[in-house]
């Protein structure tokens, strides 16, 4: 069974079924060792380079970022 055909048949499931199944997924990222969540943060740090380097997203620098979430916080 591929990952479409599990995304399709979790979100025909009555919802009390899709919160507790949804839980249980979220609950088994707690036991990934140190080696595994290194891999996903290099995998992902890869990803956005790679779409810096394409030019699919644009930096913003840390002063934007920082000014914008204090605004947000007012």
């Amino acid at each position: 069974m591929n990952i479409e055909a599990i995304r399709y048949e979790a979100l025909s499931l009555p919802l009390q079924e899709r919160a507790h199944l949804a839980e249980q997924l979220l609950s088994s990222l707690d036991a990934l060792s140190e080696a595994e969540i290194e891999h996903l943060w290099f995998q992902e740090a890869a990803l956005r380079a790679s779409e810096l380097d394409q030019g699919l997203v644009q930096r913003i620098s840390s002063d934007v970022v920082l000014r914008e979430a204090q605004a947000l916080l007012r």
